[in-house]
């Protein structure tokens, strides 16, 4: 009886990746739901021939879906991938040239994110018989160099599998990344397409049901008592609440270590949702996008508690809102890098493994009552703000917050809203308001233009019993929207929000506050006579290219008109797309936290000297954070 079977590499590639599965907590789940490809000479006689063979001979083995553009179907993967909590997946495969290069940004998105997906870049001849061929980049340091090189930066973990007798291996590894919550990322195979389509006699055993144990890792016992003595000494702690406590289904344990001790919780973009905004001591989103109740505590804490957060900019308002000059920090992280961070006492584990054990360490102390009192009253005066938000009443055309208070009063506990890039991620952080950890899907690790409606698409695969709202604007919506065709196609239906204020929103208030005066940033003519781009607004209809791609189009005006189209967009049985045009010179409310960016130190630009001046001024606000947080600490 034979021990191999004799397949092509892409035809092992299918068939290993059918067979892969993640275990944690005793429930186990398929690894790879399905494959993205767009094909191209590089692929289609590979890992095209091998996915036809795949569905004719075992349907339902590794489906295929259709894509439109290259980077969006990564970033469907990534939006699924974070809906599954990193449990499973999609691939994603392309041709070589520009299908590969135009994966990348997506793989800067998912690395940058923490969250898994596997990308299958076809590559040039491995034996280079006919080279140069099509769309191969030349570079005379080397003949082994091609665009898919650029993957090895923004990948956790990178391989070119040149022989078919290196694939086992190559693709070990790939899941082994892809699989450790430390590690994870964008994992990229490049598949020469020549070796794609050679024979090979594989070991059967290559093929069996795999299972990948996703840990739990427990703090190390002297770490914890380290981290349960500076929290027992604290008397202001806060607790910063990130992705991590959502993708590791630590929420129940955050409830009961909040509930336990009476640390009042904080939310990134990535951990809203970790608690209910209206329990009594969540108080919302915390740093630049922040709320004033999370940043007013964020500035008076002696303590900070650090749960599954990597510390961007946004969360520590460029390292200004942890203000106490002996602020000192505890992070728990399931990767050292992040644990470590902020001169912390690091605690290298688990999230909820983490947060069980320091409630039970802690057992028998709490905060001051009067301490958890103010942060409800604090997270009840935002609150209120919220809802002057959401009811503000601007005419001719709505303010963005009011769109979002529209959405949130058709929008039920489990449905999703999805979001990246612009103004509304702000927005989003500060006013919406979520009882549910998957309800809310901002991506704001790479905050990337073009991610909004087929990151909706990922979310919607990975849970159709929900309802899915893409909330876009008119700058995002003309970097990316072709996956409307294939939220059409697969029958996946979508509420999308297209909020259409003819520029680049913000941006424009950002350069604004920068002495910028928004150049640059208004979708206008140019002026003839001024020879700027300050003429009337361009005649672009969005609307009309959303029902050229497919889908049901309902245009709206004013607050009234909206919230009726998406009560029947909510009933609808596929893809609508309302259109509702917002006033961009109304901002949102703001918390007072800064972000770091740089104005021009010289200029003969009156507002940009102006804009100088203040950033000096907030400058001498940022901190170091380089003081050990516990005796005899050193990061």
């Amino acid at each position: 009886m034979s021990n191999t079977v004799r397949l092509t590499v892409a035809q092992a590639l299918v068939r290993f990746l059918a067979a892969q599965h993640t275990e944690r907590d005793g429930v186990r789940h398929r690894l790879f739901d399905g494959c993205f490809g767009i094909f191209g000479h590089g692929n289609v006689a590979g890992l095209g021939q091998a996915l036809l063979q795949a569905e004719l001979e075992s349907p339902g083995r590794l489906r295929y879906l259709q894509a439109r553009n290259e980077q969006s179907m990564v970033h469907a993967a990534v939006g699924y991938a974070r809906m599954r909590n990193r449990l499973t997946t999609l691939a994603c495969t392309s041709s070589i040239g520009p299908g590969a290069t135009n994966m990348v940004t997506g793989a800067a998105l998912a690395t940058i994110n923490r969250l898994p997906v596997l990308l299958l870049p076809g590559d040039i001849f491995a034996t280079r018989v006919a080279s140069p061929v099509l769309q191969e980049l030349e570079d005379p340091r080397g003949h082994d160099i091609s665009v898919n090189d650029c993957f090895r930066p923004v990948s956790r973990f990178f391989d070119r599998v040149n022989r078919p007798e290196q694939l086992p291996s190559a693709l070990l590894g790939a899941v082994r990344v892809l699989t450790d919550p430390a590690e994870t990322g964008a994992v990229t195979l490049a598949l020469p397409q020549d070796v794609q389509a050679e024979a090979y006699d594989w070991p059967v055993e290559l093929f069996a049901a795999r299972t990948w144990h996703v840990p739990r890792p427990v703090p190390e016992p002297a770490a914890l008592a380290r981290a349960v003595e500076v929290l027992r000494a604290a008397r202001r702690p806060l607790l910063v609440a990130g992705g991590g406590v959502v993708y590791s289904e630590a929420t129940a344990a955050l409830r009961a270590f909040a509930e336990a001790t009476g640390v009042p919780v904080a939310v990134t973009q990535a951990g809203k949702g970790a608690l209910p905004y209206d329990h009594p001591l969540c108080v919302g989103a915390v740093g630049a996008t922040g709320t004033t109740a999370a940043n007013e505590l964020a500035r008076e804490a002696d303590v900070v508690l650090g749960v599954g957060t990597r510390y961007s900019d946004f969360t520590t308002a460029s390292r200004s809102v942890f203000a106490d000059p002996g602020v000192r920090f505890v992070n728990v992280n399931v990767a050292a890098f992040d644990a470590a961070k902020q001169s912390a006492v690091a605690l290298v584990a688990d999230a909820r493994a983490a947060l069980e054990a320091l409630t039970g360490a802690l057992a028998g102390w709490s905060t001051a009552p009067e301490y958890r009192q103010r942060a409800r009253r604090l997270a009840d005066e935002w609150d209120e703000v919220v809802e002057r938000a959401y009811t503000l009443g601007h005419e001719p055309l709505p303010a963005q917050s009011e769109v979002l208070g529209a959405v949130q009063a058709v929008a039920a506990d489990r449905d999703v809203v999805v979001c990246a890039a612009g103004s509304m991620p702000g927005d989003l952080h500060r006013l919406w308001r979520v009882r549910d950890p998957r309800g809310y899907h901002v991506e704001y690790g790479y905050s990337c233009m073009g991610y909004e409606i087929a990151g909706g698409l990922g979310v919607k695969l990975a849970e159709p019993d929900r309802e899915v709202f893409v909330l876009v604007g008119d700058g995002s919506y003309l970097m990316m929207a072709q996956e409307l065709v294939t939220a059409v196609q697969e029958g996946i239906k979508l509420i999308v929000v297209l909020v259409q204020n003819h520029g680049f929103a913000s941006i424009g208030a950002l350069s604004e506050s920068l002495g910028g005066q928004r150049f640059g940033t208004a979708y206008r003519y140019r002026d003839p006579g001024s020879g700027r781009l300050d003429g009337d607004v361009l005649p672009v209809d969005l609307a009309a290219n959303a029902e050229s791609l497919g889908a049901e189009v309902v245009r709206v005006r004013g607050v009234a008109e909206l919230r009726t189209a998406l009560i029947k967009a909510r009933e609808a049985a596929r893809t609508t797309v309302v259109h509702v045009e917002t006033d961009p010179l109304v901002p949102g409310p703001d918390a007072g936290a800064w972000w770091d960016v740089p104005v021009a130190e010289v200029a003969t630009v009156d507002s940009t000297v102006a804009a100088r001046r203040e950033y000096e001024r907030h400058k001498r606000t940022q901190r170091a954070y380089l003081r050990p947080s516990a005796e005899g600490e050193t990061a």
